[in-house]
């Protein structure tokens, strides 16, 4: 194997690690848990996510003596399939696309009515996973999709945090921060998660439909003047936080009823567990730096680009032939006039302009999304090793023209270092691999 095809064998066991299907049905491997549902008079599935369709498809693995009092539906991307029975699959908004629909609230109005209808010896399923928050959208009385797209896109461009995002969005929605919860009138709720923010916050994940809201209405505004976004919202959105502010609207739940329970079956920590063992298998020192970090993208591929040339270098804190792993969420700040790609193929980028042509001597640099898509483009991310540079020298191409512009899908399209997996069924974050070696030295494989 090559050092690329290592790089993408140890991203692949990332991925295979927290396929859903598999994560729900090792949770029913518990002889009580099943009973539950056994004796409830129906079973109603709701939910929203990436991973959906295979979470859906776990949960009717798992309970295949429940499937006749089963009944439901989850918000997917369009083109996510499984061989489901009984929990519908509706498509909420097109594949690429990281904004709400129309679609979507149709399915999440569905849901909420669905909830609703729950009898006393109902028992609920509510299925979330990454991209939970735009295929749960149910705008609040006075809120118009189109803000909510509008708000949403302010946010993004201004480099807010995912959890930051998720408390506007919160206050702006008749089901995120604890409501969809409020809506359930039956037995009991289980919320099975796979989380795709740092730290796995319950509130965060998919905005929080069944999870108590520790943010309020004042921290809505304050995060928007923060980013100097107040006086550029739609008037909708100023007149309804200001009236939440003000009382006239109910604030989210601070806690909810015991028959309420949050669940987190999958995370990054189990992407990069995972990998980790496949880059050790594999003959490489393995440093995992763990799934929880953050900050903007290119400062964080400076940071670990150092890392990567004292080991290079010096053999410290490992030596080669090593495999730094990291996970979690980075931002990007775009300018006025941004080019195309996403954290991860920008990270990539950044990481071959900080070393230049002789610090990637014997390095790859992979940085993917788990869910095979990074920003609004058809890849999960790139890989950088001496395949790109020969193509970049021939190209004559700067790395950082293109990174100045927050162009590197076009730069990587160019030179053949985009991943395309296509959509995964699963959703934990992203997976970072940097493999060093001594040049012409690959390691060998375990026996």
């Amino acid at each position: 194997m090559t050092a690329r095809e290592n790089a993408l064998a140890i991203f692949q066991a990332a991925v295979d690690a927290v396929q859903p299907a598999r994560l729900v049905a090792e949770y029913f491997t518990d002889p009580h848990m099943p009973e539950i549902f056994r004796h409830a008079a129906r079973i109603l599935v709701v939910g929203a996510g990436k991973a959906g369709a295979a979470m859906a498809d776990g949960l009717e693995q798992a309970l295949p003596d429940c499937l006749g009092k089963m009944a439901g539906l989850v918000n997917v991307p369009e083109g996510s399939t499984a061989n489901v029975q009984r929990v519908r699959l509706h498509p909420a908004r097109p594949q690429g696309s990281n904004l709400p629909t129309r679609a979507g609230v149709v399915g999440t109005e569905e849901m909420l009515a669905l909830l609703g209808s729950a009898g006393p010896n109902d028992v609920a399923v509510c299925l979330l996973s990454g991209g939970g928050s735009a295929l749960l959208p149910s705008p609040a009385k006075g809120i118009s999709l189109e803000d909510k797209i509008a708000i949403t896109k302010l946010l993004h461009a201004s480099g807010a945090t995912i959890g930051e995002i998720n408390a506007i969005r919160k206050h702006l929605s008749r089901v995120k921060g604890s409501r969809l919860a409020q809506a359930f009138t039956g037995k009991l709720l289980l919320t099975f998660v796979i989380s795709d923010v740092v730290g796995d916050p319950l509130d965060v994940i998919a905005s929080g439909p069944t999870a108590p809201d520790p943010t309020t209405f004042v921290q809505s505004k304050a995060i928007l003047e923060r980013y100097d976004l107040w006086k550029r919202c739609p008037v909708e959105v100023r007149d309804h936080l200001e009236a939440g502010i003000a009382g006239r609207i109910p604030e989210t739940l601070k806690e909810l009823s015991p028959t309420v329970r949050n669940i987190v079956i999958g995370n990054n920590a189990t992407a990069l567990g995972a990998a980790a063992t496949k880059a050790s298998a594999l003959g490489y020192n393995a440093l995992n730096l763990g799934s929880f970090i953050e900050g903007e993208t290119r400062e964080v591929a400076t940071a670990v680009a150092g890392i990567a040339t004292s080991i290079r270098r010096d053999g410290l804190p490992i030596q080669t032939p090593a495999c730094i792993l990291f996970g979690g969420e980075t931002t990007v700040s775009l300018g006025t006039n941004p080019g195309k790609g996403g954290r991860n193929q920008e990270f990539t980028l950044a990481m071959l302009d900080k070393l230049g042509i002789d610090g990637m001597t014997g390095v790859v640099v992979l940085s993917g999304g788990t869910d095979g898509e990074d920003g609004p483009t058809d890849a999960a991310g790139a890989v950088a090793d001496d395949e790109v540079i020969e193509r970049m020298n021939e190209l004559k191409l700067s790395p950082a023209e293109y990174l100045d512009r927050h162009d590197a899908y076009a730069f990587f399209d160019s030179t053949g270092g985009l991943i395309r997996t296509g959509l995964t069924g699963t959703n934990v974050m992203d997976v970072r691999i940097i493999l060093i070696h001594q040049p012409g030295r690959l390691p060998r494989p375990m026996a």
